[in-house]
């Protein structure tokens, strides 16, 4: 019974080992104990061991046992210590600080399958790809260069130097920086690289060559722990004074955390910098570690303070420590096995078997990487690229024996003077130009020199060699640029840029370079291309601002407007004696006589029957109808109009006359003055739809502008180079070998014309270009140089300058009305005569209207008094009821006086009232039936007129009875 239960009791124990957790787990931590980083993070790691093992609920029964080892800032004593590590059978390493050490450690850790977690390697280039097993539980400069990016563009300078140390955190730090700055249309102009471990010596010589260069941005980044030096040489070299600007990364920040706050040694070395620190959100935790770090710190004596890199430590312990319990957690068991490839060998004694591949490695780096808790420094939580999420900066400024914090950086929405964490809780904000107008503008900055004033960023550089600046050496147009040699360069653009260049708040040596040997005009898109390629430092002359030499390089403001425009021979038109018919077609001249004639019946006919001015005989009538409505062109009609229907044709009428009128003034006197063009070329659309010759400037981007963008063939083009070329040319015209237009940038034709009088400019310019200067892509030169020029035009200067060069009198005009003038036609005015025959016929159709109502009033009541016609009346009644004589009583009816018409029809209206009354009554009586007889012959009646009434009177006594 005894042994059975040995056995179970055995089995059982055997059983709870298997599955309990250990007592306790090895953990490695790599740093250099004796440093700005490490002084503050190995006390921080301590802490946090503590915390971990003091609390309940991480690691329950586990305890962490840490195990350090100082790297002493060397690669080689790095890897020595990290195989250390390995032999003790540790699970993590929490380090190293540096990004070199970090590079050679990995290589180690992914071996032997150990995680790597550090809190001060930011080196962007320790990539998850490269080293599967390296986990960065800080940020990494990949974020701490979008933010001095973001710095650099906000206060809008292009350029700037990067100083920094020649490792793998330097080197990192700066491309990054470099594809940072790209992002945002700046760049680095110069990278000045410090040795590691220099002396003063070095570091003098590499500042000095900075200092040469023309940006005076300088961005440092370098290590805590010899960078200081930096800015006390830079100080005696006259480097931290007023225009100078220096954005610092983090490990200043670090430097100046852990400095005594009464330590001025270098403090005067350092003001009007800006500096960049990891942001740690405010939170009783980080308070309380604050406090407790503080009281252990002055217990053991130690001077140097506490930095953002030490609450980066303290969370990748508790990293770490949440990895192990779900590690340990999930049922997984820490066991190490023998790698297969170390083996110690030819009697080697490093004992390379010692050396153990973790073999939940995987399975703990999986764990690791889900981390997710607060911690001192926020959320502890990676991305899917292994970064911690919510990257944010403090953005300081140093000045008297401190620094002041003047704003945030965040990966999420930039520049801020609002706290990153507020910033999350709202919609990110992309854009840079709704950051700069809304909450970004970060607060006030004290500069070197003790200035507010934003520096401008650059000077030209001080480097001994002057602007080298390049001129076209042509053959012809020496008013604009001429070059005698280096010190003998004039002209109207020469002018121009000298003074600008005085305007200039700051010396700019130069030495112009003549690029063409002066019988041939040189490729100006080649000079452009030699500024892009920094053989020249600038292009100054006729350079038009063209596409292709704005993707290569920078021009300034223009100065002078230079669209293209066609250059044509004309000749004078001989005098004639019927040049008076030629402004009007004969088409024209028929329809605008004809509606004359049109308009005058219209109006006759409407104010003839109520005008006495167009009654009378008819001999009278058609001579008014002619003077009335010829008169009108020249507005001395007398005849006044009295209906509405003849003053509104009227006044339409007036208004078509002072069109034609105005027509004909203006194109007799472009014929009187008219040179006829030789060619035929009127514009730019003859001259693309024709097959002549084209002539252009040799050297210039017309040639090219013709062939691509009015698809005009190469074979028309014709390559000129002087002025003399130009007049020979079109001289000979296209038949004799010569061409029969040019086409040239406006100032060009201007001296051209100035020279030569038988030839014109037709059409209209069709591009607008400007000439400005360039400079290379993102030369801050170029827009001081704009900015100069934008004053000369302000003061006055840059039209003083041009009156200087070309104020000699011209034979030339400017009126391209004198140039191919043409005959009006029927076309040019047919809606405004149609107009005028539409408002006519119009009044003809109420007119007609009104005259055919009148006429039925008056038929009627002429038929209605005539009850009992006589003889003539009966056969005037039969002719209206067979149609005859109708139209002739229509037009008696409208010769007749419209008051007339109207007074007969109110008459016969009365009559037909009383006639009523008179049936009504049974008769008339004789004295009513005399004045009756008496009112309609208008005298008494005889006694035949009398007896026979009486008896019409008794017929119709006896039917109505």
């Amino acid at each position: 019974m005894l042994p059975l239960l040995a056995v179970l009791a055995a089995a059982a124990t055997g059983v709870g080992a298997a599955g309990a957790r250990p007592s306790e787990v090895a953990v490695g931590a790599l740093f250099t104990y004796d440093s700005t980083i490490g002084r503050a993070a190995q006390l921080a790691i301590e802490l946090a061991v503590d915390d971990v093992n003091a609390d309940r609920t991480v690691l329950a029964g586990t305890q962490l046992k840490l195990i350090t080892q100082d790297t002493n800032c060397s690669g080689f004593v790095g890897i020595i210590d990290a195989l250390q590590l390995m032999e003790k059978n540790v699970v993590a390493v929490i380090g190293p600080q540096s990004s070199g050490i970090g590079h050679v450690i990995s290589h180690v850790v992914n071996e032997l399958h150990v995680p790597l977690l550090s809190f001060a390697a930011t080196d962007p280039t320790l990539s998850a790809s490269e080293y599967p097993y390296f986990i960065r539980t800080t940020i990494s400069d990949y974020f701490q260069m979008n933010a001095v990016a973001s710095i650099v563009d906000y206060y809008q300078w292009k350029e700037v130097t990067a100083i920094f140390v020649d490792d793998d955190y330097g080197r990192g730090g700066v491309t990054a920086l470099g594809d940072a700055l790209a992002a945002k249309r700046a760049r680095i102009s110069y990278k000045a690289a410090i040795p590691p471990n220099s002396n003063t010596d070095m570091i003098n010589d590499v500042l000095f060559k900075a200092n040469m260069m023309e940006s005076r941005v300088m961005v440092v980044h370098v290590n805590p722990d010899t960078g200081m030096r930096i800015f006390s040489i830079a100080n005696k070299l006259q480097m931290m004074a007023s225009g100078y600007v220096w954005i610092v990364t983090d490990w200043l920040a670090a430097v100046l955390d852990s400095s005594a706050s009464g330590d001025l040694k270098f403090a005067s070395h350092i003001q009007g910098l800006i500096v960049l620190r990891q942001h740690t959100p405010e939170s009783e935790a980080k308070n309380k570690f604050i406090s407790k770090w503080n009281n252990v710190a002055r217990n053991r004596s130690i001077t140097s303070g506490l930095n953002s890199y030490g609450f980066y430590a303290y969370d990748s312990v508790w990293a770490v420590a949440r990895g192990i319990d779900q590690f340990l957690s999930s049922g997984q068991q820490i066991n190490f096995s023998t790698d297969p490839k170390l083996h110690d060998s030819n009697g080697s004694t490093l004992q390379l078997s010692t050396l153990k591949i973790f073999d939940g490695g995987e399975q703990m780096l999986q764990q690791l990487l889900r981390t997710n808790f607060t911690g001192l420094t926020g959320p502890v939580q990676f991305n899917s690229d292994r970064n911690l999420v919510r990257p944010a900066y403090d953005v300081l400024n140093v000045c008297g024996s401190g620094s002041q914090l003047i704003g945030y950086w965040s990966n999420y929405s930039g520049l801020s003077v609002t706290a990153p964490e507020i910033l999350y809780q709202k919609p990110p904000n992309t854009s840079s130009i709704a950051q700069r107008l809304h909450n970004v503008q970060l607060y006030n900055v004290v500069w070197p020199g003790d200035t507010t004033t934003t520096p401008r960023g650059w000077v030209f550089r001080n480097n001994g060699q002057p602007l080298r600046v390049g001129v076209p050496n042509k053959a012809s147009f020496k008013e604009l640029v001429s070059s005698g040699g280096p010190d003998n360069v004039t002209g109207y653009c020469i002018d121009i840029f000298n003074a600008a260049i005085q305007l200039l708040p700051y010396p700019v040596p130069l030495q112009f370079v003549a690029i063409g040997d002066g019988t041939k005009n040189p490729s100006y898109i080649g000079i452009v291309r030699m500024v892009a390629n920094n053989s020249l430092d600038a292009a100054v002359g006729d350079f038009a601002i063209v596409r292709n030499g704005t993707a290569i390089s920078e021009y300034t403001q223009p100065y002078v407007e230079a669209g293209l425009v066609i250059v044509a021979p004309v000749k004078h038109v001989p005098p004639s004696a019927w040049a008076f018919l030629k402004p009007f077609t004969l088409e024209m001249w028929c329809v605008t006589g004809a509606l004359f004639l049109l308009v005058g019946i219209v109006v006759w006919l409407l104010e003839h029957r109520i005008n006495e001015e167009f009654r009378g005989p008819p001999r009278r009538q058609l001579i008014t109808i002619f003077w009335f409505s010829f008169s009108t062109m020249f507005y001395s009609h007398r005849e006044n109009t009295v209906s509405a229907l003849g003053r509104f044709v009227l006044i339409i009428w007036l208004f078509v006359v002072l069109i034609i009128t105005s027509s004909y003034t203006a194109s007799l006197t472009s014929i009187l003055t008219v040179q006829q063009l030789d060619t035929g070329i009127t514009g730019l659309d003859s001259l693309i739809s024709s097959s002549l010759p084209i002539g252009y400037q040799n050297g210039k981007f017309t040639k090219k502008y013709l062939i691509q963008e009015l698809n005009i063939p190469e074979s028309r083009l014709v390559a000129l180079n002087t002025i003399q070329e130009y007049a020979d040319a079109l001289n000979r015209g296209p038949k004799n070998g010569g061409v029969a237009a040019i086409v040239d940038e406006k100032p060009y034709i201007d001296i051209f014309l100035a020279h030569y009088c038988n030839f014109r400019i037709v059409g209209q310019q069709f591009t607008n270009e400007g000439w400005g200067f360039s400079f290379q892509r993102d030369s801050p030169l170029a827009a001081d140089m704009s900015t100069a020029i934008l004053q000369l035009s302000e003061s006055g200067q840059l039209q003083r300058i041009h009156d200087e060069w070309f104020s000699q009198p011209s034979c030339t005009s400017d009126d391209d009305s004198q140039v191919g003038a043409t005959r009006l036609g029927v076309g040019s005015f047919s809606g405004l005569f149609l107009m005028c025959a539409l408002i006519c016929l119009f009044a003809l159709v109420v007119f007609s209207i009104r005259i055919c109502w009148q006429y039925n009033q008056y038929s009627n009541s002429e038929a209605a008094s005539d009850s009992e016609p006589s003889a003539a009346d009966a056969d005037a009644i039969q002719r209206k009821t067979s149609g005859r004589g109708s139209f002739k009583d229509l037009l008696q009816f409208v010769d007749k006086k419209e008051e007339e018409i109207r007074r007969t029809i109110k008459r016969k209206s009365s009559d037909k009232d009383n006639q009523a009354v008179g049936s009504s009554s049974g008769g008339l009586s004789l004295c009513q039936c005399l004045q009756r007889t008496k009112d309609l012959s208008g005298s008494s009646p005889s006694d035949g007129k009398v007896v026979k009434y009486i008896h019409y009177q008794d017929n119709l006594l006896k039917r109505s009875m």
